[in-house]
């Protein structure tokens, strides 16, 4: 594949349907609830499909926390099941629930519902609207927003499998099947079809699993100015700075974290005022690292709000973003908060910061919604219970590594936050689908059959130049080897525009860490989500998509020097201020294991 280079120039210039149902919001700009029954199901008709899709009915950025989210299906002529609450957190399923849409006043003498073993009647009132049946209503009340009634029976829903039929006398008005309730995950009916009463049995739902108390937000895009570019480890002090400047509120959230110097900043911050809050991942991969457990001390003893979320059917299998919120500031990283990565000992990282009151907001909107979630506990509890583990990892450099990418401060057009498992995927794949020239993606490893990925060698088929960049540490080598020579077989089979190829050894870094994306060298994707499915669809990780050619071409620059095993290109003469424009001149052109590869 021919390379690209550019010529920098600088120049001075002045210049988020469906039916009537309610989402517990635990979440500013938009929200969406875990000990077994024993009877299995019998034969289903339709079988739910598991997994963390959005709920259907989901308002935008205006919503507030606790707000009752409604969408009105205007086809709707009878009664239906909607939702349903099989497995949640609470000793025995107390509080397990249904929700019946009744789109118009609908009196429920006579109804009745049953799953082939036990039949429960419901109460002889007329309902309009969404309500909630439950055999144990004052333990439901706390588990939804919607009104709560009592059926009459032993009816439970079966967290291995039910069939459910919900009927007016003899007529079967409507029936939903699944196979297994994950725990504290709700099922919402998707389908837009309705029911009417004199109707045949209706074909069963379609829906989604949605864990309690988990966000759904839509993409937030805002116009920005101006943003400062830098990668690890050749700028540590950007994130320590970004800290230290905090004046009224720092939130951080991360993976791990062992670095003192961070901690002793938050602590800092605390001393001077801020409201500091903290949140990590409870059960990281391979346990928690011992040096986590005085950074936890420290914080604690300095009056840091820290708290780690997970456990048992936590709304995130992995809570694994890296950013700060810091008064209207906003920081995001590829790094967790340890030596080898935000302490720029050895992880090759990608990170922006900029200031925006609005991005600030929405940001810290996901923040407090995963830190006050009910699958949080607090970090001295943490402490308490938690067997920490030796890890090597978190130690210094084994060798000293140069500076050789400055940050850089550049005008931006838009940033859009992307937020995953809620929207992430599903916005980087159509900006992966927009691309018309190029694409360079520099991951760790990449997972199989992640869309991304798809979405990437289709690009490739209609022509984009692709180059992927891998680590090559011993513990990615061999899967990230094999995964280089397939995607080179498949550019050589059907001729496509497409390179892989692992990372040489340089004295650059030690390792990629990055979870970067540069498109068209127009928009940069910078965030912490690997290119797996777990990580779009299960865990909670953020990333921004930084539209801006300055700032595009900063990460690019640094990209082709990793590529090719060069010292860094990319150089400034000066501060690029608000009110100057970079424009740049493009040069002529010079020169798993186990990914599925579908056709375009």
């Amino acid at each position: 594949m021919e390379r690209r280079r550019l010529a920098y120039v600088v120049l001075a210039a002045v210049g988020a349907v469906g039916l009537v149902i309610t989402v517990t919001a635990g979440v500013g700009f938009t929200a969406a609830e875990p000990a077994t029954n024993e009877h299995s199901s019998t034969e289903p008709t339709h079988t739910l499909e598991t997994n963390r899709s959005c709920p259907p009915s989901v308002t935008g950025p205006t919503s507030t926390p606790n707000e009752t989210a409604t969408a009105t299906n205007t086809t709707a002529v009878g009664p239906r099941i909607v939702e349903l609450y099989p497995n949640p957190t609470t000793d025995g399923n107390v509080g397990e629930y249904l929700v019946l849409e009744t789109p118009e006043a609908t009196s429920l003498e006579n109804w009745t519902i049953t799953d082939g073993h036990t039949t429960a009647a419901l109460p002889n009132q007329t309902v309009s609207g969404p309500i909630a049946l439950s055999a144990d209503p004052d333990a439901t009340d706390g588990l939804t927003d919607h009104p709560v009634l009592e059926f009459d029976g032993t009816l439970r829903l079966a967290v291995d499998g039910d069939d459910l039929t919900l009927r007016n006398g003899t007529t079967t008005v409507d029936a939903v099947s699944y196979d297994r309730a994950p725990t504290a995950e709700r099922w919402y009916r998707t389908d837009g079809g309705a029911v009417a009463a004199d109707s045949q049995p209706p074909d069963p739902a379609d829906g989604n699993w949605h864990p309690r108390d988990a966000t759904c937000l839509p993409v937030s895009s805002v116009d920005a100015d101006a943003a400062t570019a830098f990668v690890l480890p050749d700028a540590p002090g950007i994130p320590r700075e970004t800290l230290a400047e905090a004046d009224d509120r720092l939130l951080l959230a991360g993976y791990t974290f062992t670095s003192s110097e961070i901690a002793d900043e938050l602590v800092a911050a605390a001393d001077r005022g801020v409201d500091v809050a903290v949140l990590l991942e409870s059960g990281p991969v391979g346990g928690t690292p011992q040096a986590t457990e005085p950074v936890l001390e420290t914080l604690e003893a300095g009056g840091v709000d820290v708290r780690v979320i997970g456990g048992e059917g936590a709304r995130y299998r992995y809570h694994h973003p890296k950013y700060a919120v810091a008064d209207d500031t906003v920081l995001v990283t590829s790094e967790n908060w340890k030596p080898s990565g935000i302490g720029g000992a050895s992880s090759r990282g990608w990170g922006i910061r900029l200031e925006n009151e609005r991005l600030a907001a929405d940001l810290a909107t996901v923040f407090r919604a995963d830190h006050e979630g009910w699958d949080t506990e607090s970090g001295s509890s943490h402490r308490a219970t938690t067997s920490f583990v030796d890890d090597d990892s978190d130690g210094t450099a084994t060798r000293s590594l140069p500076t050789e990418h400055e940050p850089t401060t550049a005008p931006v057009d838009t940033v859009e936050l992307l937020v995953a498992p809620d929207n992430a995927e599903r916005r980087l794949s159509e900006l992966l689908a927009e691309a018309d020239d190029e694409i360079l993606v520099k991951q760790a490893s990449i997972g199989d059959d992640v869309a991304v990925l798809e979405a990437t060698i289709d690009a490739a088929r209609r022509g984009v130049d692709v180059e992927i960049l891998l680590d090559s540490a011993w513990y990615h080598e061999a899967e990230n080897e094999a995964l280089a020579q397939e995607l080179q077989q498949l550019a050589a089979d059907d001729s496509l525009p497409l390179e892989a190829r692992l990372v040489e050894e340089t004295d650059q870094f030690e390792k990629i860490h990055a979870k970067g994306v540069v498109i068209d060298r127009e928009v940069a994707v910078v965030g912490s989500a690997n290119w797996n499915e777990n990580a779009f669809e299960n865990n909670r990780e953020i990333l921004l998509a930084v539209h801006g050619a300055a700032i595009a071409a900063y990460y690019a620059a640094v990209f082709d020097a990793d590529w090719d095993g060069d010292s860094g290109l990319w150089t400034l003469p000066f501060e690029v201020s608000l009110t100057v424009v970079a424009a740049l001149a493009i040069a002529a052109l010079v020169g798993r294991r186990y990914v599925r590869f579908g056709q375009s």
